[in-house]
């Protein structure tokens, strides 16, 4: 019973982080409307791999470093601009963008696989707030699932990765079965709209490390 509750809380806490649209949602919807449903699994892996090695390090112990002042506000500011560097890159992009099959054919085979596993790799990294849900909620899960063995952690880290795989799914999905209704017109405004709110975002973050870095 305890490690079903493990899984279960695991997944219901990580879906409803994963619910709230953020970095890693704005590109979902980029990828999969220009490569398909993959991009769902391909994104979660790139999450889910640097998910991995954090659950990790928190359990071995390094949670205590990641929480000053210092590290936080460096973190949220290097996130702030990565994320207005992918976001230009969106917005700029968007002005040429096709959903046409030659556009598709033209990116190749190996783009769209290493490209949604990277950008779900660099969407994370840049997100300040990953940092702090994992060594302030995150940790208190790992240490909890830790007194089950690795199977515990096992099983929390599973929960989790499915919770954000679920809902990313759900997401490509709908964009995919839609993607007939939509011209390459609407197209060039979604990701141009996505770039915008991902340089939002950048705003916001580095708005936030600052006032941490320098106790504003």
């Amino acid at each position: 019973m305890d490690l079903f509750l493990i899984f279960s809380s695991a997944f219901v806490v990580g879906l409803s982080g994963a619910l709230m649209p953020g970095p890693v949602t704005a590109v979902l919807a980029e990828h999969a409307l220009k490569r398909g449903f993959w991009a769902a699994p391909l994104v979660t892996l790139g999450h889910g791999l640097l998910e991995a090695l954090m659950v990790a390090l928190l359990a071995a112990g390094v949670s205590a470093y990641m929480t000053g002042r210092g590290p936080a506000g460096i973190i949220g500011i290097a996130g702030g601009f990565v994320l207005a560097w992918m976001g230009w890159g969106m917005f700029r992009s968007a002005r040429s963008g096709s959903l046409s099959l030659r556009g598709e054919e033209a990116e190749g085979r190996k783009g769209p696989v290493t490209g949604s596993v990277a950008a779900g790799m660099v969407t994370t990294l840049s997100n300040p707030y990953w940092f702090l849900w994992w060594v302030t909620v995150g940790a208190g899960f790992v240490s909890l699932s830790r007194q089950h063995g690795p199977g515990g952690l096992l099983l929390f880290f599973s929960g989790h990765i499915l919770a954000d795989l679920a809902w990313l799914s759900i997401l490509a999905a709908i964009l995919v079965l839609g993607k007939s209704l939509i011209s390459d017109k609407i197209y060039r405004a979604i990701v141009a709209g996505l770039g915008i709110f991902l340089m939002a975002f950048s705003l916001y973050f580095l708005w936030t490390g600052i006032t941490r870095l320098f106790g504003i």
